[in-house]
C-alpha cells in the first residue's frame, strides 16, 4: 500500500521512486561481482599468500571485469542514502534526531573504504599480469580494509533503520532485521585482527551480516518505491 511519513511535507516522487531503484540496481550490483569472483576462487579474509597468488595469477582479466561494476554501485548507494534523508528529514527535525544522517555517513564511508579494497585488487591483479607475485602486506591491508568496513555498513544499517522505524517509513520487522545485520557487521569488524590472521569461522559472521544487509536495502528498496506524496497520514 502507498503511503507517506507522518509528519512529513509532501514528497516529489521523482527522487524518492529514483533512490528505491538506485537500492535494487545497488544490491544486483554487488551481489553480480560476486557471482562473477567468489566461484572462481576469490581467497576469503586469512587466506595464505600462495593460494592469493595463485588466483590473480589465473584470473586477473576476471577481476577487472568484477570490479568494473563497483563505480556504479558506489553511486547508486550514495542515491539511495540521499533518498532515504530526503524522504526522513522532516521528521528528523521534529524529533531533533540525525539517525538518518548517522545512516548516510555510513554509507559515504563504506563506499571509501570499499574503493579501496578494489584498488587493491586491481593492483594485484596489474601486477600478476606482469608476472609479479602478489605482496604479502598488500593482500593484508585488503583483509583489514574489507573486514573494518563492517563498522560502516553498521552505521548505515543502524541508522537508517532507526531512522526509519521512529518515522514510520519502515515496518518493526525490517528495521530490527537492520540491527541484527548491523550487530553482526560490527561485530565482524571488532574482531579483525583474529579474522585477517587466518580462515576460520569468524568470517561467517561478516557474511551472515553481509546477506542480512542485501535483503535489507531490497526491502528498503521497495520501500522508497511505494511512498507516495501527499498529506501526512500515521501508518
Amino acid at each position: 500500500m502507498l503511503r507517506t511519513l507522518p509528519g512529513s511535507a509532501p514528497t516529489a516522487p521523482s527522487f524518492t521512486r529514483v533512490s528505491g531503484l538506485a537500492a535494487l540496481g545497488f544490491a544486483f550490483l554487488i551481489v553480480a561481482g560476486n557471482v562473477i569472483l567468489v566461484p572462481a576462487g576469490l581467497p576469503r579474509t586469512g587466506a595464505g599468500i600462495g593460494e592469493v597468488d595463485g588466483f590473480f595469477r589465473a584470473h586477473h582479466d576476471l577481476v577487472g571485469i568484477g570490479s568494473a561494476l563497483t563505480p556504479a554501485a558506489w553511486a547508486l548507494a550514495t542515491v539511495f542514502g540521499a533518498g532515504v534523508v530526503r524522504v526522513l528529514w522532516h521528521s528528523e527535525r521534529e524529533r531533533g534526531s540525525a539517525w538518518a544522517l548517522v545512516g548516510f555517513a555510513g554509507l559515504l564511508s563504506q563506499n571509501a573504504a570499499f574503493a579501496g579494497v578494489i584498488a587493491i585488487r586491481l593492483a594485484l591483479a596489474s601486477t600478476a599480469a606482469d608476472g609479479l607475485g602478489a605482496d604479502t602486506g598488500l593482500w593484508a591491508l585488503h583483509d583489514a580494509l574489507f573486514t573494518l568496513n563492517g563498522a560502516f555498513l553498521a552505521l548505515a544499517l543502524a541508522g537508517l533503520s532507526l531512522g526509519g522505524l521512529r518515522a514510520g517509513l519502515v515496518r518493526p520487522w525490517h528495521g530490527r532485521w537492520g540491527l541484527v545485520s548491523a550487530a553482526l557487521l560490527l561485530g565482524s569488524a571488532v574482531l579483525t585482527p583474529l579474522a585477517i590472521d587466518r580462515l576460520g569461522p569468524l568470517g561467517l559472521l561478516g557474511l551472515a551480516g553481509w546477506l542480512m544487509w542485501v535483503v535489507w536495502i531490497v526491502v528498503y528498496g521497495i520501500v522508497l518505491m511505494r511512498v507516495e506524496p501527499g498529506p501526512p497520514t500515521a501508518r
